[in-house]
């Protein structure tokens, strides 16, 4: 038997586990699932048996070794932040590493010794970062095999909830982790290339300079930019493109609406408010309202962000019961972002019967035989339950088929690296076809012009 631990028993494992566990007999594989709490990872063992349920404190450096140890690979589906110490331990074991997460720099700085002893540690093979890589490498290679000449590169990518659990004003649930929805585009200003000048957004403007998109089938969404889109400029060979741009996709009416929390200050991560753990939501509102001894908290609103009664970001607003005396934060030294996601998430949670919906749109333009011409490529996932998410669906199969390709020596180049070369993205997005993940293309005439007049 070859022994995969899978570390981390959250939101976008189920369905990673269960391809493992299909696979399990053909594969000759033995799945442990380990997490801080052992009910989570029994929930998914679903007592098949090839696979093990434990308890697993990341911190317990004897601990975490042990099972490392005994491990052929290792899958991570920690937070971020937790991934380095299970790299080092992969390091000193031998042991191949897959991860969903960005690669930081201290796992990049791993690359020589990883290198060294003949080992694949492959992140960004989730979603976004993941599938956003492969598909788009698999486009521009086969354009650049063409001899097209790239001109530009745009990708959006959203996690939504489907159109019959779309029940809210804001047209939006948390799908995925509300921390990262609550901080978005902050850190330094979003920054792409436009027909071949650098525009600059800042986190105060962000929310408010948008774009529409057209999702055949699905109407119009809007997008917002990515905090740094020329990350992967050199990475996907881009250097000449004349413009590119990440975005993530929300609902029309979305940003517009977020921004007035971002005008409010409700978003900052950099203090605490006093006495958090006591406060109101509408004590919370008033924190970040000028003080007046006769001005309701409603009425000092509205002149603040000047908004009508009847207008429609005031229905939202009040769909959050943000001015209520009997709701309360109730964490302690709470951030203005961490009380606003308790806000959230008590108004934002999906339903028993809620799906969610995954939106992936790339749009490529180039120059072939002398004509200009544009791919539009759009990606459509609609999630089955509360635990088959399209989420859990499109993060967890890419990394299990990468895990799978990794043992079976499908994939054998190594050192820390990302899912951009043929060796690598080539199978695995034919195998997530096979799971319904496909990208539908639309050929048309590129005339590099934007109609939103949005980017400038």
């Amino acid at each position: 038997m070859r022994n995969i631990i899978v570390i981390g028993a959250g939101k976008s494992t189920a369905v990673l586990i269960q391809y493992f566990q299909d696979k399990a007999a053909e594969q000759k594989l033995h799945i442990t699932i380990a997490d801080q709490q052992l009910e989570r990872a029994q929930l998914l063992q679903k007592n098949h048996a090839a696979t093990t349920a434990i308890q697993l404190d990341i911190a317990n450096t004897e601990q975490r070794q042990k099972h490392i140890a005994l491990s052929d690979i290792v899958v991570s589906m920690l937070p971020a932040s937790l991934h380095i110490e299970v790299a080092r331990d992969c390091v000193q074991f031998k042991k191949s590493l897959v991860t969903a997460s960005y690669v930081s720099p201290e796992m990049q700085a791993l690359d020589a010794e990883v290198k060294e002893k003949g080992l694949i540690f492959m992140n960004e093979i989730g979603l976004d970062p993941g599938i956003d890589h492969m598909s788009a490498m698999q486009v521009l290679d086969r354009i650049r095999e063409k001899g097209g000449e790239l001109l530009l590169f745009e990708s959006f990518t959203g996690g939504l909830v489907a159109p019959e659990s779309d029940t809210n004003l804001w047209n939006y649930k948390f799908t995925w982790n509300p921390r990262n929805v609550v901080v978005a585009g902050q850190g330094g200003a979003a920054k792409f290339i436009q027909e071949g000048s650098y525009k600059y957004i800042p986190y105060q403007k962000l929310f408010r300079r948008t774009e529409f998109l057209d999702i055949e089938d699905y109407g119009v969404f809007e997008a917002y930019a990515n905090r740094d889109s020329l990350k992967y400029r050199s990475i996907y060979g881009l250097d000449t493109a004349k413009t590119l741009y990440r975005g993530t996709i929300r609902r029309v009416g979305f940003s517009k609406a977020w921004n007035m929390f971002v005008q409010l200050g409700m978003t900052a991560d950099n203090y605490v408010l006093e006495g958090s753990e006591k406060m109101s939501y509408r004590d919370f509102v008033n924190a970040f309202l000028p003080y007046s001894p006769t001005d309701s908290v409603e009425l000092k609103l509205r002149y603040y962000l000047k908004i009508d009664q009847d207008d429609l970001m005031w229905d939202k607003l009040m769909e959050l019961e943000i001015f209520s005396e009997t709701k309360y934060i109730g964490l302690k030294n709470a951030t203005p972002a961490q009380a606003l996601q308790k806000i959230l998430e008590d108004n934002w949670a999906l339903e028993e019967n809620d799906k969610d919906m995954i939106i992936m749109y790339h749009k490529f333009g180039y120059d072939l035989y002398d004509k200009r011409q544009q791919i539009d490529a759009t990606m459509v996932i609609l999630g089955e339950n509360q635990t088959h998410t399209a989420m859990a669906k499109t993060v967890g199969l890419p990394v299990a088929i990468a895990t799978l390709a990794i043992l079976n020596k499908k994939i054998t180049t190594p050192g820390v690296q990302i899912p951009i070369r043929k060796e690598v993205y080539e199978p695995i997005l034919k195998e997530l076809e096979r799971h319904g993940i496909i990208f539908k293309e639309k050929f048309t005439e590129y005339t590099g012009y934007n109609p939103n007049g949005v980017r400038g």
